[in-house]
């Protein structure tokens, strides 16, 4: 049969876009099988699991990695609600421990990959001249940021310190309390309050010029992170690769280079 001038036409149109549809349909089909794994992770390690985003996706195209920072307490409390989380990783042990006894992570794949410090930090210019915690029961020292102890590992760990001090019952009154750490340090960068708890990592994540570094708080056990994957995931196996990715040699190097150290898990 002959073909006319608009069938031909017609038939090259075709050809002609058939491969760009081709094309689209492989790139569509290569971009569903994407995973996304949601890591909730304490707000002090924004920073640095932030800086682990390239180089993990790097080695594994196929994951994509969305991050939720808030305090220990808050992201305990959003798992508990069912909250759709891949990974779990505190600032503190408590927090993990209550998602254990609920069944709600897998307890294999829970290990402590850093460990981290307490300061005590006061706007730049010290014009009260702390020199440690005593010097928080001054009268012209009226206000103490402090992350909520409820909820903020670092606020827990600072009150248990004053606590031993013997010193809270005197200084609980002048408590600015934070949601999370990185909140009272803000307050101590702006000058809002006359001293402030941090981790050491967050103090080294301060505006240059808006905070002194006044001493390193004794703690009564060490400050351990652990993480783990939660129970809930649809993503196990990629959830995995990110925690042996943090845990791993690359993951120790970054972590180190905000501040961390890493335990000895023997």
């Amino acid at each position: 049969m002959a073909l006319n001038k608009n069938s031909i036409l017609a038939i090259a149109v075709i050809l002609t876009i058939a491969p760009f549809v081709s094309g689209c349909t492989d790139t569509s089909i290569e971009q569903a099988q994407d995973t996304t794994i949601t890591v909730s992770a304490a707000v002090s390690l924004a920073e640095a699991f932030t800086a682990m985003e390239k180089e993990f996706e790097a080695e594994n195209p196929s994951i994509d990695l969305m991050f939720n920072f808030a305090s220990s307490g808050m992201l305990r409390s959003q798992i508990e609600g069912g909250a759709p989380i891949d990974v779990f990783a505190s600032a503190a042990q408590d927090q993990m421990d209550m998602l254990a006894a609920k069944g709600l992570i897998y307890d294999d794949t829970r290990e402590d990959f850093v460990e981290n410090s307490i300061v005590l930090i006061v706007p730049k210019g010290n014009k009260f001249g702390i020199t440690g915690m005593e010097d928080l029961r001054k009268p012209e020292v009226k206000t103490i940021a402090i992350g909520n102890p409820e909820t903020v590992p670092a606020g827990k760990y600072a009150k248990e310190s004053m606590t031993t001090a013997e010193i809270w019952d005197n200084v609980s009154g002048k408590m600015l309390m934070g949601e999370n750490v990185k909140q009272v340090l803000v307050y101590v960068e702006r000058g809002e309050t006359d001293a402030g708890f941090v981790f050491s990592t967050d103090a080294l994540t301060a505006q240059a010029g808006t905070i002194e570094v006044i001493t390193s708080v004794p703690v009564s056990t060490p400050i351990t992170y652990p993480i783990a994957v939660v129970s809930s995931t649809t993503h196990l196996e990629e959830s995995q690769k990110f925690v042996d990715f943090i845990t791993g040699e690359n993951g120790r190097i970054i972590l180190e280079q905000y501040g961390f150290s890493i335990p000895n898990n023997g």
